[in-house]
């Protein structure tokens, strides 16, 4: 009942400035709901939630999005509810089935083009993927609609709001109709929705835009035949727009499951503190604890940093060595290593020993275990199961190292938070001596490269080669990216933010000689 209550309570504010109401797709359940639409018992919640709507709402038409049975088969509607009776139901006709969209497993594709009537002003329905096809526009021109409605839950990757406006924009100026665009907000599990809702008059042209990631009521007025001008919002730049993603995201996945705040391991590199940083504008410094564990390996430097970012940010910060538990581990393993050399191995002990700290750490304190890693490190190995992988979400899995930079710089356009030696050292695993992940990886330009041409583009390793790749280390990166796909099954969830994200929207088998 909860998205019911906000739906009320939108209504009361608005009670005599708007006619219509207008909310994104799925309002009632949040999206996506997944299984839970295969339980009676959400049916019977969603019946509930339009009940209560009816009874609350009497002096203002609603438009909103929710699951249904009908006819026997399950649809993704929008209802229009109006004086108490849900005067009209629209079935989503377009139902998508791919990246992160599973719902041809969940409804039945509706079929009929649905018109009602405010004020002499007619008004067709769509949903969400609906828009991205023209005859859904189309058609409503045909049955004599004035204003298109569209209900959208449309999650957020880097540059989509202006794709959105582009082509809602386009069928609106190819059938002289206005469309309205009203988009979710807010973070669910892996996916980010940006809200950026929207609307453009009959010649395409922007009449309103709504904030980012930030819940808004905009009152778009019809009048003449057409929409008048009404509040347009600065877009955001591309770095800002990730940001706030990222830190919506944190936000809501925290709060959201019952956690009191966050806690995350610091360790004075450019990953863990642009984590930092996220968390605490997310959650508020007084909600984030870090904790520095520092090795035999660890450098002062990296110490330093990570104390005066800390104070930065106005976030507690203690230091909880690891040298005792690496040493017991060490001599409980003594005589199952002997004779054998020094590699990796002991590397994970420490990242393991860490794990265990901050998990601990996070189940006596109650708040979330967020991990530090990056998408480039998800993306070919270099990160420790059950160390550093531990935690409950993954702020930067779908963030490749290069970008990790340029939002580290972003953050620090109004003065340092991350300290610049952070960014400007080389960075290092520091678990052993002298350590750089250049050791280990290609140079971050070129890996970066890489990966987006095989995980984003689905590129071969010739296609890669034949981008200017060399290709010895094309072959190198893709092994080790599918080598390690049994280790992100492993992994936290984290929000998507590029086009192509690990977890629902790419999966591959573990096992396969493909």
């Amino acid at each position: 009942m909860g998205n019911a209550q906000l739906v009320i309570d939108c209504a009361e504010r608005l009670s005599g400035q708007a006619d219509i109401l207008l909310f994104p797709e799925l309002t009632l359940t949040g999206y996506p709901p997944e299984d839970l639409l295969l339980r009676t018992e959400c049916d019977r919640r969603v019946d509930q939630a339009l009940d209560l709507l009816k009874s609350q709402v009497t002096d203002t038409t609603l438009v909103l999005g929710y699951p249904g049975v009908r006819d026997g088969h399950r649809y993704n509607l929008a209802g229009v509810i109006r004086g108490g009776e849900i005067v009209a139901e629209y079935r989503k006709q377009r139902l998508p089935n791919y990246s992160v969209f599973d719902e041809k497993r969940y409804f039945e594709a509706g079929a009929d083009t649905v018109l009602f009537d405010q004020g002499g002003v007619r008004f067709a329905l769509t949903i969400c993927e609906d828009i991205w096809f023209e005859s859904s526009v189309g058609d409503a021109a045909a049955e004599g609609a004035h204003v298109v409605l569209n209900l959208n839950a449309s999650p957020f990757h880097a540059n989509k709001t202006a794709e959105r406006e582009q082509q809602v924009g386009r069928l609106a100026a190819k059938y002289s109709l206005p469309i309205v665009y009203a988009n979710l907000v807010g973070g669910q599990d892996e996916l980010v929705f940006d809200g950026a809702s929207f609307a453009v008059n009959s010649q395409g042209v922007l009449a309103c835009r709504a904030a980012q990631f930030e819940s808004a009521e905009d009152i778009v007025v019809y009048s003449q035949g057409d929409l008048l001008p009404s509040r347009v919002v600065a877009p955001l730049q591309e770095d800002e727009e990730i940001y706030q993603a990222l830190v919506c995201a944190v936000r809501d996945y925290v709060t959201k499951s019952g956690f009191s705040g966050a806690v995350l391991g610091l360790s004075g590199g450019i990953d863990s503190a642009l984590t930092l940083a996220v968390a605490a504008d997310a959650l508020g410094g007084d909600n984030v604890d870090v904790v520095m564990m520092p090795s035999r390996y660890t450098a002062d430097m990296s110490n330093e940093d990570a104390v005066k970012q800390a104070e930065n940010l106005g976030v507690k910060c203690r230091a909880i060595p690891i040298e005792p538990a690496f040493n017991a581990f060490l001599g409980m393993l003594d005589e199952e290593f002997a004779g054998l050399p020094t590699d990796v191995t002991e590397e994970n002990i420490q990242a393991r020993c860490r794990g265990i700290i901050l998990m601990a750490i996070s189940n006596k304190s109650g708040r979330m275990l967020l991990t530090t890693g990056n998408k480039s490190e998800m993306s070919v190995g270099y990160a420790t199961l059950y160390g550093d992988m531990a935690g409950g979400f993954a702020p930067l899995k779908d963030v490749p190292k290069q970008l990790v930079y340029r939002l580290s710089q972003w953050r620090n356009r109004d003065g340092e938070v991350i300290p610049q030696r952070v960014i400007d050292r080389p960075p290092s695993a520091e678990l052993r001596p002298d350590q750089k992940d250049s050791d280990s990886l290609p140079d971050y330009d070129i890996l970066d490269g890489i990966l987006g041409c095989y995980v984003e583009q689905d590129m071969s390793v010739a296609e890669i080669v034949a981008q200017g790749y060399p290709e010895s280390e094309v072959i190198r990166v893709t092994k080790m990216v599918d080598r390690n796909e049994y280790k992100r099954r492993q992994a936290p969830p984290g929000v998507k933010i590029t086009r192509r994200a690990y977890g629902r929207d790419r999966r591959y088998p573990i096992v396969n000689k493909f």
